[in-house]
Parts: structure tokens; sequence; C-alpha cells
């Protein structure tokens, strides 16, 4: 069979063997109850990781997302966020459908970051009958849409302190924090200790089948894991995810620079191809943006490239994504940069 080379997102990755393994000997109980003793492991472990006091597993970033806002921002409180924010554009706007919230929205620069002054004239002044309380800043880290950019300690904590002086609590959709980590060169925990909640993906560059975790306070936690209920998300026998959950964190972060030196070569090779603009000061992480010539469309380019094995995703009708993951080789990129200058000829 012809391998396929899957680049949509680095949710792509399969389960490693050393994953399998685990789910399939993982012990089991009531999660649902708080009686799973792989999925405790896995929630005390990102807890740790993260530094904060607690951790939830979640089936996905969308419900861990949404946990987290249900449990800071109080009902029919407005929540702050990037323009470009996944929370908004991707996320079936739950926050507002399900958690009963209001969203304004900030510019993103290239990079993601959001100016902070801005950030603070869009906070409700106290007491006034007429306006929704400001009950939420969210943040992304990396961030998605800007390219897989970063934003490091000083960015994250000059938004937090805007917002902590306002009495606002700040919850960062760090679906992809471990990657932000490793191109900054420190520990995830550096990256969320002046907020409040977090998530993080196991099923994206960890290449877990599935989940996500939440980490906060205990009390935070708490409040999410009545909110994963209310949302459909208690779950039984959970240590069966959770054990590749362990296995990511295990084995799989030290590995993310391979990922980045991948997608740089990519996006220097495609920078070189007429007819692709890359924005290469974005690419500082995983992810890949190309911005495709008006002589063809990215639609167009996705399907022939599909029918030649290699999957990517079309993300605007002038603009592609390729994701990198532990499935992803140097080699492939050769291959990939190969198929893509036979555009150009």
């Amino acid at each position: 069979m012809t391998r396929i080379l899957d680049l949509r997102g680095d949710w792509a990755a399969r389960p490693t063997e050393a994953m399998r393994r685990a789910m399939a000997e993982a012990e089991v109980g009531d999660d649902n109850s708080g009686e799973d003793p792989t999925v405790i492991k896995l929630e005390r472990r990102s807890a740790e990781l993260m530094g904060k006091e607690a951790g939830l597993l979640v089936p996905s970033g969308t419900m861990g997302n949404l946990v987290s806002i249900m449990a800071l921002a109080p009902h029919g409180s407005e929540i702050i966020a990037g323009e470009q924010s996944h929370a908004i554009i991707f996320e079936r706007g739950g926050y507002a459908a399900l958690g009963g919230h209001p969203m304004r929205t900030v510019p993103n620069d290239r990079f993601g970051m959001v100016d902070p002054q801005a950030v603070k004239d869009l906070i409700r002044p106290a007491g006034n009958i007429h306006f929704p309380r400001t009950g939420l800043l969210l943040l992304e880290n990396t961030h998605n849409i800007r390219g897989g950019s970063v934003l490091n300690v000083e960015q994250t904590r000059s938004l937090a302190d805007v917002a902590h002086e306002a009495g606002v609590p700040v919850h960062l959709d760090g679906s992809r924090v471990f990657n932000a980590a490793a191109a900054l060169g420190i520990p995830p925990k550096d990256l969320v200790a002046d907020l409040d909640m977090a998530t993080f993906c196991l099923s994206k560059g960890l290449a877990a089948p599935i989940g996500s975790m939440v980490v906060g306070t205990r009390e935070q936690i708490d409040r999410a894991r009545q909110a994963r209920k209310l949302l459909g998300g208690g779950m039984r026998q959970a240590g069966v995810i959770a054990a590749a959950g362990l296995v990511g964190l295990d084995e799989m972060v030290d590995r993310l620079p391979e990922d980045h030196e991948n997608a740089r070569k990519l996006a220097l090779g495609l920078a070189d191809i007429p007819g692709f603009t890359v924005d290469l000061e974005t690419v500082q992480t995983n992810l890949v943006f190309a911005d495709v010539d008006d002589s063809r469309s990215a639609a167009e380019i996705g399907s022939t490239l599909e029918q030649n094995g290699i999957r990517i995703t079309v993300f605007a009708p002038q603009r592609i994504r390729f994701a990198m993951h532990y499935e992803i080789t140097s080699a492939d990129v050769d291959h990939i940069l190969n198929e893509m200058r036979t555009f150009a000829s």
C-alpha cells in the first residue's frame, strides 16, 4: 500500500506502538466517580508539569476550553479574546450557545499577540448596569491561525497583569503549549505561571489518539469537572485513553523540536517556489502556512497533492497549511517540496 503523508494537522499522527501497548494494559476504573487510577495519574502528572494544583482529562480541546470558560466566568459575563482565536472561529460558538457568554474581540497581530492597552480598553467599568461584566480574558499559545507563532513569558504576563488588575481571570488555550515551550527552550509551566487556567492537547503533537487536559486550582478543576458532566463528557474506564496520554508526556515532548526543524525546512523550500508566499517569521513551531498566487487555487493544489498521497489543509481560497508531527520525516519534506515544485513548472 502506498504510504499517505497526512499533514492536515498534527492530530493526524497515529498513536505509537508504546501507546497501543499502554492502552491495552491500562489499569482502569470509573473515572466519572473519580476512581480510575490511570486517569488520576495523568491528571496529577499534567498539573505537576504545568505548575498547577489539579488537572482534568476531557475528550477534546474544544471541551477543555469550554469547561474552563464555564469554571472561570460567571454566566452572562463577557469574554475578551483575539479576533483570530481558535475558540471563536473553530469551536462552534460554544462559549455563547452553551456557556452563555458574549464575546468582545481585539485584533491579533501577525504573531498572535494582542495589545495589552486594547485589552484594558475593552474591560467593562464595574457597576454600570448597562454592560455585561467582563468575566474572562482568553489567550492562545501557540497561535494556530498566525502560523503556530509563540507568545513568550513577558507577553503573557503583560496581558495577565492587565486582566488581574481589573479582577478578570485569564485562561490559555494551550492546545500546542508544549510546542511553544520547546521553541522558547523553557518548561511549559513558565508559560502558564501567570494564568488562572490552561488547556493542552494530548492528541496533537503528542500523538495520543484522544484527549486534552485542563489545569488550574482544585476549586477551578472541581467546577470544570461539573461542567464536563453537564456537557456529556463524564467517562467510565477512561484509563485506556489516559494511558496513551502518559506515554505522550513521557516520550513525545522532547522530540517536538524535530517537527519545528522540518517545518522550517519546508517553509524555506516553499518560499523559493514561484507562486507561493510564506511569512517565514511566523514559522516558529510545527505549522507552515503558504499563500497561493492567483494562477491556481488552494483547493486545486490540495486535490492534486492528495492524488499523489499528500494530504494538507485547504485553509482559505488562496491559503494552505502543513502540520508536522512525528510521522513526517526530513526525507518526507524533500518529497513534498519536489511535488510542490511541479506547480511552478
